[in-house]
């Protein structure tokens, strides 16, 4: 299990001390959820803060792009550090956009994600199981941390991983939205290999909330 603090809810009054906590916690990855206003009704971080990031931590930079116009940010924020960088199907829509903007990432030297909102029928994604390495399942409605998870999210992971694994798949399965200790299993119980965790993570001991979500 790979554990995903995202990092919206870091207390920034505290950055350096708390970079230096989520450094030791035993989390592989940082998710930056990166917002512009319209495509959901919030505004978060540019590539500045993510080279930051890049510079104060050897861990694995996950950049969740909620945006209108992904295929612009993409190279931007791998060019920043990003490691992987997951887009909206809701943003592209159209299947060669989709194929050509898993190519942009590739070739610009991340790994590629998509993700769906809770809305979303995990149907859409059936033509893309091979173009992606990471598919992400928002249990939460996406711009906002702090939400409680919906309980649906769960025949949503298991759908997806069984679709996965009937083609042979080994894309990694995400959920971001409401994870706790108790969604974590709910989570991880059916299929889900990485855990993007906010306001839990970051509430409390983060070594300890490590060992709580990786079960």
């Amino acid at each position: 299990m790979i554990i995903a603090p995202s990092v919206l809810s870091m207390d920034y009054s505290r950055m350096e001390e708390q970079i230096r906590e989520l450094n030791a916690s035993g989390a592989e990855w940082i998710h930056f959820d990166v917002m512009d206003g319209h495509f959901v009704p919030n505004l978060t971080f540019g590539p500045d803060i993510l080279k930051g990031f890049a510079k104060a931590s050897p861990l694995f930079l996950d950049v969740h792009l909620m945006v209108e116009d992904p295929a612009f940010f993409a190279p931007v924020f791998i060019k920043a550090g990003a490691g992987n960088v997951t887009f909206h199907y809701e943003a592209v829509k159209d299947p060669q956009r989709i194929r050509d903007l898993a190519d942009l990432i590739h070739q610009s030297g991340a790994s590629a994600g998509i993700s769906i909102k809770p809305g979303t029928p995990v149907s859409v994604l059936d033509d893309y199981l091979e173009l992606f390495d990471l598919f992400l399942i928002m249990s939460v409605e996406p711009g906002f941390g702090g939400q409680k998870f919906i309980p649906e999210s769960a025949e949503r992971i298991r759908e997806l991983k069984q679709k996965l694994d009937q083609r042979g798949c080994m894309a990694h399965i995400e959920v971001d939205g409401g994870i706790n200790a108790e969604t974590a299993v709910t989570a991880s119980g059916a299929g889900a290999d990485i855990l993007v965790a906010g306001s839990f993570f970051f509430k409390q001991e983060m070594k300890e909330a490590v060992k709580q979500l990786a079960g």
